[in-house]
């Protein structure tokens, strides 16, 4: 949870991401200091995972999402113990150093009568140092992956002891254990009360309690019938091997792969439009049928016209209406087209827009409806500042529920306050071969020409989007603050002028004229 590499590397990736999480206690730095921090980065992950539930139980409390549990697995090894004393107890040293101090002192506890044996596994053997009385020290070994796999080591022994406290467990090692048919005693802490069960599998003793710890030892020493009883409970235990979790991830990997779009379309449809000319087209932008905008219909198009624009998608709130109007004004234009859309506010995840609509779809529909209805009605589906955390927009979880049906990803919108959330338009649909867009979201004339998609002309949504797999975007530099200031004054403080009539209709000043067939200064994006 602690900001580091993987965080680094959520940061800068384009790809595809998977995050498995182990911890199960929680990190007040992490979950009450750096929480804001962390959800952005948590919201770039494309699949989740967890080693166990407690885990999952831990992360949905602060980070809720998906998580699905892909335990570790095991090296196949059959239980090989005997009832032959003396009492084989096994130790990994994989745990903090605290553990192994907390063993020494327990089996220093241990009765003289009780006949035993102690196997301390470390991966560098050398480095283990055995601090206790000769008469214990005697009855403890050390070995390393040269004499023996852990595996090996668990099937031969009736006891492992797993001490964590919690800095640094060893879940794998108790899973090995329970298949090997070695009875595990641990602490109480969630992720092995997880796998021991309460008393099913095995023993638990106090984090910190070498006394109690001593006396379950003594227990399944000193009683066959015990040791019999949880032998048939860890036999019925299922566990997976290390190449079935592989396959496990595998299929994870694979289905989340499958989501992404074939970037391929139609090329033999884009052969054909190269021929035709480039034009520039709009595709966010509002009238005086939306509540919060006051731009008459036939100004926004005389203002679009006159800055070069070849096409718009008029994109009102909750209404085709503006749209409509403007496709019937703009029919006797040779060099000018409307796009009929409208921005729908969904009752569960923000906004979408409807690109080549023919009905209103109503406002408060879900999400998942009013995709069904775009489609119904033969238009694209378009999600227009889908990391704007100041607009309504759908978070990731939701993006990745409807993922497969987005046809365009607004990648770039002059309204967008902080950059960073157009950036992560651009990354979301790079990972998934979305076609990028973009719009100005202009609810004032003079906020045109802050955006153009450059594209070869287009009849109809099938050609728009093939031309616009090849499509320019490009950006000019607009006063954020000039045209929300204009949208508060022009909306704010009067009796709203809704479907204006304009006997006269003039493009609005405030922006270059376009010539049409000049070249255009503009910063590509």
């Amino acid at each position: 949870f602690v900001p580091g590499f993987s965080s680094n590397a959520l940061r800068n990736s384009f790809s595809l991401n998977v995050g498995t999480f182990h911890e199960t206690e929680e990190r007040p730095f992490a979950t009450q200091f750096a929480r804001p921090l962390l959800e952005i980065f948590f919201g770039r992950l494309d699949a989740r995972t967890v080693s166990s539930r407690a885990s999952a139980k831990l992360l949905n409390r602060y980070f809720p999402g998906s998580y699905e549990i892909t335990h570790p697995g095991i090296d196949p090894a059959a239980p090989a113990q005997t009832e032959v004393p003396p009492l084989k107890i096994a130790f990994s040293e994989r745990e903090e150093p605290g553990a192994l101090r907390l063993f020494l002192r327990a089996l220093r506890r241990l009765p003289a009568s009780l006949d035993w044996t102690a196997t301390v596994y470390a991966d560098v053997p050398g480095e283990v140092q055995i601090r206790i009385a000769r008469e214990v020290r005697d009855r403890i070994k050390v070995i390393g992956p040269e004499q023996a796999s852990l595996a090996d080591l668990l099937s031969h022994s009736d006891v492992f002891v797993a001490a964590s406290n919690g800095p640094r467990t060893d879940q794998a090692a108790v899973r090995q254990a329970i298949a090997s048919g070695a009875i595990p005693v641990t602490t109480t802490i969630s992720r092995y009360v997880e796998l021991v069960g309460d008393g099913q599998r095995g023993l638990l003793f106090p984090a910190g309690d070498p006394v109690t710890l001593a006396g379950q030892i003594q227990r399944i020493g000193e009683d066959e019938s015990l040791r019999e009883g949880f032998r048939k409970a860890c036999a019925a235990f299922e566990v997976e091997t290390w190449p079935e979790v592989a396959g496990r991830f595998e299929e994870i990997y694979e289905k989340l792969v499958s989501r992404r779009h074939d970037p391929t379309g139609n090329e033999a449809l884009r052969r054909k439009l190269r021929d035709r000319p480039l034009i520039d087209v709009d595709l966010h932008m509002h009238t005086d049928h939306s509540s919060d905008c006051a731009t008459p219909v036939k100004v926004l198009i005389e203002t679009a016209r006159d800055r070069g624009f070849g096409a718009i998608a008029i994109t009102d709130h909750n209404e085709v209406s503006g749209a409509l109007e403007a496709a019937k004004v703009a029919n006797g234009m040779d060099d000018f087209k409307i796009i009929v859309a409208e921005e729908v506010m969904t009752s569960d995840a923000g906004e979408v827009i409807g690109l080549f609509l023919t009905e209103k779809i109503p406002k408060g529909v879900t999400m998942r409806e009013a995709i069904t209805e775009i489609r119904r009605q033969g238009g694209l589906v378009y999600v227009p500042h889908p990391f704007d955390r100041l607009h309504s927009v759908p978070d990731y979880e939701n993006l990745l529920n409807i993922v497969e049906d987005i046809d365009l990803m607004e990648v770039f919108n002059p309204r967008v306050a902080i950059s960073s959330f157009n950036e992560e338009a651009e990354r979301f649909a790079r990972k998934y071969n979305l076609i990028p867009a973009a719009g100005s979201d202009s609810h004032v004339a003079q906020g045109l020409g802050a955006v153009r998609n450059r594209l070869h002309d287009f009849d109809g949504p099938e050609e728009f989007l093939e031309s616009m797999r090849e499509a320019e975007i490009t950006r000019r530099h607009k006063n954020l603050v000039y045209v929300q200031a204009l949208k508060f004054i022009q909306t704010t403080g009067r009796p709203k002028a809704a479907k204006r009539e304009v006997d006269d209709p003039r493009a609005v000043k405030g922006g270059r004229r376009k010539s049409r067939g000049s070249k255009r200064a503009a910063g590509k994006s």
